[in-house]
């Protein structure tokens, strides 16, 4: 019986691992599809849509992928962005189906949710999709607003992570007169005015004059963040921002956008390193964003930036209020805007120091310190191998946590023995 309670405990702390390895992991659409070219203009287009965002933030879904020559019928028909969301979510289905399940439809045939009737926007039962398992193994998929007629037809299984996700190659678009309806377009906003309101004016008259406007204009309705320094913070950097050159003023100013849309769910989910309007080619103009539980901070290895207010979220475009300038190192050297600390100081005194509680009133009398210089700070290489230790920490740390519960339910069972 004993040995009975020990194998139920052993086979117990078997399965937690295994689920705890399994639950670390999470589907990125745009990585699955990055694999096939055959698929890079549907690729391309589930991320302007912003519909890539969707699939990865949801569990139990199917992809059905088009082609490049079949997304080539679809774009000849000259449908806005907007429409072609619509479109395309209804390719997205909120149940999963992999291969061998497509050939086990309960009496052959089933209507799946998409994510396009989840949005609301479908009128009626016309978001729900029509799977058909024909004879000789040929698999059918319909909009059921085109009476079910099934004019697309299972092609090859891309990708599957079972009860996760399927990505699966259907033959062509599916046809669907309502979400092929023409939507009115978002209306246009007014960067400048929106900023200027909110307590961003002084960013937005430095925005106002400069090149860089027409950048961030462009970007808002492709997807657009962007994070906009008060007005306090701003008026004491201006004596250092008018020394840069024209050429860097807009590139300081480019690094305040991404050219896509993160909410304040996404940001904080999505840590880690992201690309800004200012990065071009070999110059990185990258920053991390990173978070500590509700609190948002964005950092650019010069100066680190806290997150406290949103101006505006109307996807595909959210602009963020933040309390410093951002400061890329390719224009700021990261000495510095370091605090100036005593020469006797022993290094553990140092280390101590940096971490008291008057660190953020050094960093924020730091900014207005900076010089237009070239960064002296880690290289590209150092970068790359910070990243790579954090990431070994991260799953060293989950290893041990997985290695405790294993020995701890071990150690159970020694004792009822």
């Amino acid at each position: 019986m004993r040995l009975l309670t020990f194998s139920t405990l052993i086979l117990f702390s078997l399965i937690i691992i295994l689920h705890s390895s399994s639950t670390t992991k999470a589907h990125n659409i745009t990585r699955i599809l990055a694999k096939h070219p055959a698929f890079s203009t549907y690729n391309h287009y589930l991320s302007v849509t912003h519909l890539a965002d969707e699939i990865n933030r949801r569990r139990t879904i199917t992809v059905l992928a088009i082609d490049n020559a079949g997304m080539q019928s679809l774009l000849d028909k000259h449908l806005s962005i907007s429409t072609l969301k619509n479109v395309l979510s209804l390719h997205i289905l909120v149940d999963y189906f992999g291969a061998i399940k497509l050939h086990k439809i309960t009496n052959g045939t089933t209507l799946v949710s998409s994510v396009f009737q989840a949005t609301g926007a479908a009128a009626g039962t016309a978001g729900y999709v029509n799977i058909t398992n024909l004879k000789g193994g040929k698999v059918g998929f319909g909009a059921e607003d085109n009476d079910g007629s099934l004019h697309s037809f299972y092609v090859k299984s891309i990708d599957e992570v079972s009860y996760d996700i399927s990505v699966l190659q259907i033959s062509q678009p599916l046809s669907s007169a309502d979400a092929e309806a023409p939507t009115s377009a978002p209306s246009a906003i007014n960067l400048i005015s929106i900023m200027s309101k909110q307590g961003c004016k002084a960013f937005a008259d430095l925005l106002r004059v400069s090149k860089a406007l027409s950048t961030f204009e462009e970007n808002i309705d492709g997807g657009l963040t962007v994070f906009c320094p008060t007005d306090s913070a701003v008026n004491d950097f201006t004596p250092k921002y008018k020394n840069l050159t024209d050429a860097k003023k807009v590139s300081l100013l480019l690094y305040h956008g991404i050219p896509v849309y993160e909410s304040l769910q996404m940001l904080k989910s999505g840590n880690g390193v992201v690309n800004t309007l200012a990065t071009e080619g070999a110059n990185k103009y990258d920053l991390t964003v990173q978070n500590n539980g509700e609190d948002v901070k964005v950092q650019t290895k010069v100066v680190t930036a806290s997150i406290v207010g949103t101006l505006i979220d109307q996807d595909p475009f959210v602009a963020y209020k933040i309390n410093k300038v951002l400061l890329p190192r390719e224009l700021f050297k990261v000495s510095e805007m370091a605090p100036a600390e005593s020469p006797k100081g022993s290094s553990g005194s140092k280390k101590k120091k940096s971490s008291s509680g008057n660190k953020k009133g050094k960093e924020e009398s730091s900014s207005s310190s900076s010089s237009d210089a070239p960064a002296d700070g880690p290289s590209a290489d150092d970068e790359e191998a910070d990243d790579q230790k954090a990431a070994d920490h991260n799953i060293g740390a989950k290893e041990g946590v997985t290695f405790i519960i294993f020995f701890f339910t071990f150690f159970i069972g020694i004792l009822l023995l």
